[in-house]
């Protein structure tokens, strides 16, 4: 008789090899067909709501791994959350306004020049569409689920008109006021320019090194002692009105023939070759943050000049010691606005100096250099004058260099509103917790938000101005304008004049003629983003504000955290979230910034091809994302492994219930032997586990605890001793039906636990178990935690078996080295043991030679009586001998009972048996 065909070996079609990038996308088919968002949230309705609100990735180009990081952290939460008692709604948005799209079109050769701004955004929003639908399919690509028919796209007309309604509840509250800000200047055009119509051309500029005394010290200083900045703009120092340190950076003051000087310490020997210093000596060191409100002594002027601190501060080049002049530079202001410093910007529209610099009125800013390098020079502040050569900004127009002038922009105060700002900050849940520390103090320290952009692809500022120059912000012009944009949007401010935008017969004091302008500048496209808590959340049926959770990379605490906190306290007196959870950047395997220079740029769609979405996916569960993660082939080809590990467990257990019918063959928990029970618990106990760490958002521990299971609770142990019964045995076998128990309501129980992880995986593994219902896994809850009155006794004893069995096991080990045994079913084990183990083995009722998978076992009280051969443990010894008898041709087992069976001398008796019960029908041959 050929035995091989009484054996119950496992049977499953589901394949052993992932073969992701080709099956993944049949999947993906399969939910578009079922329309498998659309079923998720009517099958949660009614259920709480929990919003998880998008961050809007900016459209254009394709997806980098910072992306894949963010959108699958986001789809595990939706996942889980749905399955777990919530309808979690995922509406998935871009940012389509800005720069990039404008620089982009400028690369492809548009001609911006040659058209009106109207049309300019039509190609603008043409481009962004295509960029979005690109995106939209890599996304879904890594098998995120969302709303992807329905997104937000924040240059949609309904969008829009949200967003204009946000900006006219600020002005209503008074936030919205008009004030100075450095823009890129071109006084050759005469005009302020977009960062897109800069250009950068090589110019040769001074460099000089320039000293400013100190006239009060603050007790820290003494008179007289020079503060030494560095400039490339001469032409700027009529304008300084102060000098910027880095609060934590430690200064310097050096004596150097009978001058006393200050600088960064880290820049000390730099300077002194720069100076041509012969002997500096370091007579006192102070931390920048000592130095502040220092008074000093303008080299030119007859006014003093603020020591201030600032974080943009660098050692980078220079002294350490930065010349700020408020009117002409973008740190330089926002310093200037901390400290309460005038915008003093002595340069008109063409670029010449005015009566505020006395002395160079009338000159043209850069033939102003050398006069005014001469007149330090006079004074005896000049220390150093250089030349070099080097890149800057130019005017793409007229090919002429720009300047950094202030000019009128809109801003929203802060001031007005800090108080309830970091308030709704500490009422917001931040993990990881410093976040709430790191926004609090950008609050607490910010300046006024500057919203207005000289750009043309934007949101326009909804402002209309009347023939006296007043500013006309109404609830009446908001209203009117709000519903232009959402029945045509934006460009229509662009197509028609002032008098077609306002509403019908609008008359205003300062406009006795009727004739009214309109602001052209644009909106920020931060406020852009930062109204999406009013467009979508609030706009939606299917939303709410505020959002259970926003989550996005660390950057955003000073981007789309702070923009949305800021329009939606100002509106609704409220953080528009009541969570906020942050993630790291994604590097290389060395810890560097991925860039193309390098070489070590890695890409979503290249490892989705090369290796599949879901190993991706896991590779995002694995790592640590709270901090900066790395990625590389290496590390990815470590979490295909594990990948392999966890589908290679799934399938044994599958391939093994090729005969189990869950509704008449499952064992209730209460008939199982004592090993399946405890194997429920630890069950019990993954599903706990797992859950808690979903909502803690801890994904790396949902990928340790479940890789794991799998690996030694499962594969290493109970898979392992299980195949003796579930081969051996007949099919109806009460042990075998009660281990088919155990790996069904592990399977079921793993599919629904991995099924926002990995997600294509789970619902492949779903197709193929015995007796569910559902279409697909997603349309499940997680599984329950349930009550054992005997677990911890359960788990207490099993969890001390099992130690013990890794000491058997090394044991075996070492046997097979010595070339004693072959197969651990070759051997015999004696235990020499003490009482505590002695009564642990005896109170098993399970067969203990199947449990150690050897063929033989003997318990032997006391570990003094055991030979030198065996190996000692603490409190036990194991001997390894080769067990008597022969080979079973069934089950493999070494017995002397083989060969006493006359109808069947090549079978041990218990294999005997099944076979007369259940195979007589087999003919031998």
């Amino acid at each position: 008789m050929e035995y091989k065909n009484t054996l119950l070996m496992p049977k499953t079609e589901f394949p052993m090899r992932g073969n992701l990038p080709n099956r993944e996308p049949v999947i993906q088919r399969k939910w578009e067909d079922m329309n498998i968002y659309e079923m998720v949230q009517k099958r949660t309705e009614g259920r709480p709501l929990f919003v998880l609100h998008d961050g809007p990735p900016y459209a254009n180009g394709d997806l980098h791994m910072g992306h894949a990081l963010n959108k699958v952290l986001k789809d595990f939460i939706v996942r889980f959350k749905s399955m777990n008692g919530y309808q979690a709604p995922y509406v998935p948005g871009w940012d389509t306004h800005g720069l990039p799209i404008e620089q982009a079109l400028t690369n492809k050769g548009v001609k911006r020049k040659e058209m009106t701004v109207a049309e300019f955004r039509e190609r603008c929003a043409e481009y962004a569409y295509s960029q979005v639908n690109s995106q939209r399919e890599q996304f879904k690509r890594i098998g995120v689920r969302g709303d992807w028919d329905h997104p937000y796209i924040t240059l949609e007309p309904k969008y829009e008109a949200q967003q204009i309604k946000v900006f006219g509840e600020m002005a209503k509250k008074g936030y919205i006021y008009k004030g100075k800000k450095p823009v890129y200047w071109s006084p050759s055009s005469e005009s302020a320019l977009a960062e897109a119509e800069i250009e950068y051309q090589d110019k040769r500029s001074a460099s000089i090194y320039v000293t400013f005394d100190v006239i009060d010290g603050k007790d820290v200083l003494d008179k007289g002692v020079k503060f030494i900045i560095w400039t490339t703009t001469p032409w700027t120092i009529p304008a300084n009105l102060a000098i910027a340190l880095h609060p934590e950076l430690d200064y310097a003051v050096v004596e150097e023939q009978g001058e006393s000087y200050v600088v960064a310490k880290e820049l000390l020997e730099k300077v002194t070759e720069t100076m041509e210093w012969t002997s500096p000596k370091i007579v006192k060191e102070v931390k920048g943050s000592e130095l502040e409100n220092i008074q000093t002594q303008h080299p030119l002027y007859e006014r003093s000049s603020l020591v201030v601190l600032g974080e943009h501060v660098t050692t980078d080049a220079g002294t350490g010691c930065v010349h700020t002049a408020p009117g002409h530079g973008e740190d330089d202001f926002q310093v200037g606005k901390k400290y309460g410093l005038d915008v003093l910007c002595p340069v008109d529209d063409r670029g010449v100096f005015t009566d505020e610099a006395p002395g160079f009125e009338g000159l043209f800013y850069d033939k102003a250099n050398k006069p005014i390098t001469e007149k330090l020079e006079e004074a005896g502040a000049l220390l150093k004058l250089e030349f070099f050569t080097h890149s800057y900004p130019h005017d793409w127009r007229t090919k002429k260099p720009i300047i950094f002038r202030a000019t009128a922009q809109w801003f929203a105060s802060i001031d007005k509103f800090r108080d309830e700002l970091m308030q709704a900050v500490r009422d917001t849940k931040w993990v990881p917790v410093w976040g709430e520390t790191r926004l609090f103090n950008m609050v607490r320290d910010r300046g006024d938000w500057c919203i207005s952009r000289q750009r043309a692809w934007g949101v326009p500022i909804p402002v209309f101005y009347a023939e006296n120059g007043q500013e006309i912000i109404t609830e009446e012009t908001i209203d009117h304008v709000s519903s232009l944009f959402e029945k045509h949007g934006s460009n229509i401010w662009f197509e028609k004049d002032a008098k077609e935008l306002l509403p019908e017969g609008f008359k205003h004091e300062g406009s006795p003629n009727g004739r009214f302008t309109k602001e052209q500048d644009i909106m920020d496209v931060w406020f852009d983003s930062g109204s999406s808590h009013q467009s979508v959340l609030e706009a939606r049926d299917d939303l709410q504000r505020p959002a259970d959770l926003y989550l996005e990379g660390s950057d955003q605490y000073r981007g789309w955290f702070n923009s949305s906190l800021t329009t939606g306290v100002a509106v609704t007196g409220k953080a528009p979230y009541k969570g906020v959870l942050s993630h790291g950047f994604a590097l290389d395997g060395n810890g560097r910034k991925m860039s193309k220079s390098l070489g070590n740029v890695m890409v979503p769609s290249k490892v989705i091809n090369q290796l599949g979405g879901d190993i991706l996916r896991l590779w995002v569960a694995s790592v640590d994302y709270q901090a900066d993660v790395r990625v590389s082939d290496a590390i990815l080809k470590q979490v295909a492994e594990v990948y392999r590990k966890i589908r290679n467990t799934l399938r044994f257990l599958l391939a093994n219930l090729a005969d189990f019918h869950p509704e008449k063959d499952a064992v209730a928990f209460g008939d199982l032997r004592e090993v399946d029970q405890f194997m429920m618990v630890r069950l019990n106990q993954v599903i706990k586990n797992v859950k808690t760490a979903y909502d803690e958002y801890e994904f790396a521990s949902v990928y340790h605890t479940v890789s794991n299971f799998c690996t030694f609770e499962l594969s290493s142990f109970y898979m392992d001793f299980a195949k003796d019964t579930l081969y051996i045995e007949a099919e109806n076998n009460s042990d075998r039906r009660a281990m088919q128990t155990v790996m069904y309501e592990t399977l079921t129980s793993l599919a629904k636990l991995l099924s926002p992880i990995l997600s294509h995986t789970a619902d492949e593994v779903w197709a193929f178990i015995p007796g569910v219902e559902e279409e697909s896994v997603q349309l499940t809850d997680m599984p329950e935690i349930k009550e054992y009155k005997n677990e911890k006794e359960l788990l207490s004893k099993w969890e001390s078996f099992l130690d013990l069995r890794d000491d058997v096991l090394k044991a075996l080990e070492e046997a097979r080295n010595a070339k004693t045994i072959g197969k651990s079913l070759a051997a015999k084990v004696t235990i020499y043991t003490e009482n505590q183990t002695q009564n642990l083995l005896h109170s098993i009722n399970e067969d203990l030679k199947q449990l150690f998978i050897v063929s033989n076992l003997e318990i032997e009280e006391g570990t003094a009586q055991a030979p030198e051969d065996a190996i000692q443990f603490d409190g036990h010894s194991v001997l390894v001998t080769k067990a008597e008898g022969d080979t079973c041709e069934r089950c493999w087992i070494l017995s002397p009972e083989v060969g006493k069976d006359q109808d069947h001398p090549a079978l041990c008796p218990r294999c005997a048996k099944v076979v007369k019960e259940n195979y007589q029908h087999l003919t031998a041959e």
